[in-house]
């Protein structure tokens, strides 16, 4: 943890993990369902539920799922905003076992049949992990430029994968690898040290396999050389 960490981000306040962290996630999720949400079901799980209210975190979440950045001064008439772009939105009271107290359940669509549910956490100084995509582990934070892929599992898949990554010249930072069973979906998050081509973004959704990929590119670092979704 450095002074960055201690002072927490720029941001609409009051709070870096009831609102920051929770208007982070919201775009993220945005991100992961490739376009604007027209419905979302938001489950509120520990002191989320008793104080997100005066927190602003119903404001934040929903602000994130418009594609507001954590210091966006309409984070505080997202939801009146909600409306006018056609997003129906809910909350909800969240029971999860075992979770961080700062725990979001989303599940939101698009109305043309792509759907994404997502458990996360905001674990402190607006910082988050974004825990389960569609119920598979993810594990990741959002600083660095992301790929998430589902695919069926194979013999070669991430070969292949990998080997296109290589041959765009892009180095992998880490790489986590997910699956529900043996040759059922799998997903793999693959965090990069530089942005992604649309070539290669292209060429690896073609693969034979694939059955959906998001790319969450980070538009730069802070001065605690951490990057925020684009």
């Amino acid at each position: 943890m450095d002074l960055f960490d201690i002072i927490g981000p720029i941001m609409i306040g009051p709070s870096s993990s009831h609102t920051a962290g929770a208007a982070r996630i919201g775009k993220i999720v945005r991100m992961l369902l490739g376009g604007q949400p027209r419905e979302a079901r938001v489950g509120l799980h520990g002191s989320f539920q008793k104080t997100y209210l005066g927190h602003g975190t119903d404001k934040a979440v929903i602000g994130g799922l418009l594609g507001m950045g954590v210091d966006d001064l309409r984070l505080r008439d997202s939801l009146h905003l909600a409306k006018d772009a056609g997003l129906c939105y809910s909350f909800y009271h969240a029971s999860l076992r075992d979770a961080h107290p700062n725990t979001l359940v989303l599940d939101v669509s698009d109305g043309e049949g792509r759907q994404v549910a997502v458990q996360a956490a905001s674990v402190g100084g607006g910082e988050i992990v974004i825990q389960l995509i569609d119920g598979l582990e993810a594990g990741f934070a959002g600083h660095e430029n992301t790929m998430v892929i589902t695919y069926g599992d194979a013999p070669g898949m991430i070969a292949r994968m990998t080997g296109e990554i290589a041959a765009g010249g892009l180095n992998i930072a880490t790489m986590k690898v997910f699956r529900r069973s043996v040759g059922g979906e799998a997903l793999v998050v693959l965090e990069l040290d530089s942005a992604a081509e649309d070539g290669l973004l292209r060429r690896l959704a073609a693969l034979e396999g694939v059955f959906h990929m998001t790319y969450l590119p980070m538009k730069g670092r802070n001065r605690a050389g951490k990057g925020e979704p684009s």
